[in-house]
Protein backbone atom coordinates (compact mmCIF):
# COMPACT_ATOMS: atom_id res chain seq x y z
CA UNK A 1 0.00 0.00 0.00
CA UNK A 2 2.81 2.39 0.89
CA UNK A 3 4.39 1.99 -2.57
CA UNK A 4 1.02 2.74 -4.20
CA UNK A 5 0.63 5.92 -2.14
CA UNK A 6 4.11 7.10 -3.09
CA UNK A 7 3.49 6.36 -6.78
CA UNK A 8 0.13 8.13 -6.66
CA UNK A 9 1.70 11.20 -5.02
CA UNK A 10 4.50 11.14 -7.57
CA UNK A 11 2.00 11.11 -10.44
CA UNK A 12 0.01 13.95 -8.82
CA UNK A 13 3.21 15.97 -8.50
CA UNK A 14 4.04 15.46 -12.19
CA UNK A 15 0.51 16.48 -13.23
CA UNK A 16 0.69 19.63 -11.09
CA UNK A 17 4.12 20.48 -12.54
CA UNK A 18 2.75 20.12 -16.07
CA UNK A 19 -0.31 22.24 -15.27
CA UNK A 20 1.90 24.93 -13.69
CA UNK A 21 4.25 24.97 -16.67
CA UNK A 22 1.27 25.20 -19.03
CA UNK A 23 -0.13 28.14 -17.01
CA UNK A 24 3.03 30.07 -17.88
CA UNK A 25 2.40 29.59 -21.61
CA UNK A 26 -0.04 31.83 -23.43
CA UNK A 27 -0.47 31.09 -27.12
CA UNK A 28 -2.92 33.88 -27.91
CA UNK A 29 -3.99 37.23 -26.51
CA UNK A 30 -5.98 40.25 -27.59
CA UNK A 31 -6.55 43.94 -26.99
CA UNK A 32 -9.63 46.07 -27.55
CA UNK A 33 -8.54 49.61 -28.39
CA UNK A 34 -10.75 52.54 -27.46
CA UNK A 35 -10.44 56.21 -28.28
CA UNK A 36 -10.51 58.92 -25.58
CA UNK A 37 -14.33 58.98 -25.80
CA UNK A 38 -14.52 55.28 -24.92
CA UNK A 39 -15.55 54.18 -28.43
CA UNK A 40 -14.05 50.87 -29.59
CA UNK A 41 -11.85 51.63 -32.61
CA UNK A 42 -9.81 48.45 -32.89
CA UNK A 43 -9.41 44.80 -32.03
CA UNK A 44 -5.95 43.24 -32.12
CA UNK A 45 -5.38 39.48 -31.94
CA UNK A 46 -1.90 38.41 -30.84
CA UNK A 47 -0.53 34.93 -31.49
CA UNK A 48 2.73 33.48 -30.21
CA UNK A 49 4.80 31.95 -33.04
CA UNK A 50 6.73 28.70 -32.78
CA UNK A 51 9.94 30.44 -33.86
CA UNK A 52 9.71 33.29 -31.33
CA UNK A 53 8.00 36.63 -31.57
CA UNK A 54 4.34 37.48 -31.82
CA UNK A 55 2.06 37.89 -34.81
CA UNK A 56 -0.47 40.75 -34.50
CA UNK A 57 -3.63 40.92 -36.61
CA UNK A 58 -5.33 44.29 -36.15
CA UNK A 59 -8.75 45.43 -37.33
CA UNK A 60 -9.38 49.16 -36.93
CA UNK A 61 -12.46 51.29 -37.57
CA UNK A 62 -13.32 54.94 -37.00
CA UNK A 63 -9.67 56.04 -36.86
CA UNK A 64 -8.74 59.39 -38.40
CA UNK A 65 -7.52 59.33 -41.99
CA UNK A 66 -3.73 59.35 -42.38
CA UNK A 67 -0.59 57.72 -41.10
CA UNK A 68 -0.36 56.92 -37.41
CA UNK A 69 2.29 55.45 -35.12
CA UNK A 70 1.33 52.08 -33.60
CA UNK A 71 3.29 50.81 -30.58
CA UNK A 72 3.29 48.39 -27.69
CA UNK A 73 3.57 50.33 -24.42
CA UNK A 74 5.08 49.18 -21.12
CA UNK A 75 2.04 49.27 -18.82
CA UNK A 76 -1.35 47.62 -19.17
CA UNK A 77 -3.35 50.71 -18.33
CA UNK A 78 -5.40 53.00 -20.56
CA UNK A 79 -6.74 55.89 -18.47
CA UNK A 80 -7.51 59.49 -19.50
CA UNK A 81 -5.12 60.62 -22.23
CA UNK A 82 -3.52 57.14 -22.21
CA UNK A 83 -0.22 58.35 -20.76
CA UNK A 84 -0.90 55.78 -18.03
CA UNK A 85 0.34 53.17 -20.54
CA UNK A 86 3.86 54.49 -19.97
CA UNK A 87 6.59 54.54 -22.58
CA UNK A 88 7.31 52.08 -25.33
CA UNK A 89 7.85 48.50 -24.25
CA UNK A 90 11.66 48.16 -24.12
CA UNK A 91 12.74 45.38 -21.72
CA UNK A 92 16.27 45.37 -23.18
CA UNK A 93 16.58 49.16 -22.86
CA UNK A 94 17.18 49.72 -26.57
CA UNK A 95 16.81 53.10 -28.27
CA UNK A 96 13.59 53.89 -30.10
CA UNK A 97 13.32 53.26 -33.83
CA UNK A 98 14.61 51.05 -36.57
CA UNK A 99 16.65 53.98 -37.92
CA UNK A 100 18.57 54.41 -34.65
CA UNK A 101 21.76 52.72 -33.60
CA UNK A 102 20.94 50.30 -30.76
CA UNK A 103 17.26 50.31 -31.75
CA UNK A 104 14.47 49.42 -31.91
CA UNK A 105 12.39 49.04 -28.76
CA UNK A 106 10.70 45.64 -28.56
CA UNK A 107 7.38 47.53 -28.76
CA UNK A 108 8.21 49.53 -31.88
CA UNK A 109 5.83 48.60 -34.70
CA UNK A 110 5.44 49.98 -38.24
CA UNK A 111 3.19 52.98 -38.86
CA UNK A 112 -0.37 52.22 -39.96
CA UNK A 113 -1.93 53.97 -42.97
CA UNK A 114 -5.64 54.57 -42.41
CA UNK A 115 -7.77 55.21 -45.51
CA UNK A 116 -10.48 57.89 -45.67
CA UNK A 117 -13.21 55.52 -44.41
CA UNK A 118 -11.25 54.96 -41.17
CA UNK A 119 -11.20 51.17 -41.57
CA UNK A 120 -7.98 49.17 -41.77
CA UNK A 121 -6.88 45.57 -41.37
CA UNK A 122 -3.17 45.03 -40.89
CA UNK A 123 -0.87 42.20 -39.87
CA UNK A 124 2.45 42.87 -38.13
CA UNK A 125 5.17 40.57 -36.83
CA UNK A 126 6.87 41.70 -33.61
CA UNK A 127 10.03 39.56 -33.28
CA UNK A 128 11.20 40.91 -29.90
CA UNK A 129 8.18 40.19 -27.71
CA UNK A 130 6.69 37.07 -26.15
CA UNK A 131 3.40 36.01 -24.59
CA UNK A 132 4.89 33.43 -22.19
CA UNK A 133 4.65 34.80 -18.64
CA UNK A 134 8.15 33.61 -17.74
CA UNK A 135 9.91 35.06 -20.83
CA UNK A 136 12.24 38.03 -20.31
CA UNK A 137 10.37 40.01 -22.97
CA UNK A 138 6.81 39.00 -22.01
CA UNK A 139 3.88 41.33 -22.47
CA UNK A 140 2.44 39.76 -19.30
CA UNK A 141 4.94 41.12 -16.76
CA UNK A 142 3.78 42.58 -13.41
CA UNK A 143 2.10 45.65 -14.89
CA UNK A 144 1.08 44.20 -18.28
CA UNK A 145 1.25 45.97 -21.62
CA UNK A 146 -0.95 48.06 -23.90
CA UNK A 147 -1.25 48.76 -27.60
CA UNK A 148 -1.41 52.45 -28.53
CA UNK A 149 -2.21 54.37 -31.72
CA UNK A 150 -0.79 57.91 -31.90
CA UNK A 151 -2.12 60.98 -33.71
CA UNK A 152 1.05 61.42 -35.76
CA UNK A 153 3.64 59.51 -37.69
CA UNK A 154 6.54 57.67 -36.05
CA UNK A 155 9.74 58.96 -37.66
CA UNK A 156 11.52 55.76 -36.49
CA UNK A 157 14.40 57.72 -34.93
CA UNK A 158 13.42 60.51 -32.47
CA UNK A 159 13.91 59.64 -28.80
CA UNK A 160 12.14 58.40 -26.81
CA UNK A 161 9.05 57.70 -28.96
CA UNK A 162 9.42 58.75 -32.59
CA UNK A 163 7.83 62.21 -32.24
CA UNK A 164 4.46 60.54 -32.85
CA UNK A 165 2.23 62.99 -30.97
CA UNK A 166 -0.79 62.44 -28.76
CA UNK A 167 -2.20 59.01 -28.00
CA UNK A 168 -5.58 58.61 -29.69
CA UNK A 169 -6.40 54.95 -28.95
CA UNK A 170 -5.32 52.45 -26.33
CA UNK A 171 -6.05 48.84 -25.40
CA UNK A 172 -4.72 46.60 -22.63
CA UNK A 173 -3.28 43.27 -23.80
CA UNK A 174 -5.16 40.42 -22.10
CA UNK A 175 -5.20 36.65 -22.41
CA UNK A 176 -8.95 36.93 -23.11
CA UNK A 177 -9.76 36.29 -26.76
CA UNK A 178 -12.09 38.90 -28.26
CA UNK A 179 -14.34 37.89 -31.14
CA UNK A 180 -14.15 40.82 -33.57
CA UNK A 181 -17.18 39.52 -35.52
CA UNK A 182 -19.40 40.61 -32.60
CA UNK A 183 -18.52 44.30 -33.01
Amino acid sequence: MRGSTISFLGICGMVLACVSAHAETIDAASAELQNVDGQVVGIVALRQTDTGGVWLNASFSNLPFGTHAFHIHEAGECEGDFKSAGGHYAPAGNNHGVLQKDGPHAGDLPNIHVPADGRLNVEVFAPNIDLARNAKNTLFDEDGSALVVHAGVDDYKSQPSGDAGARIACGVVTNKIIDSSQR
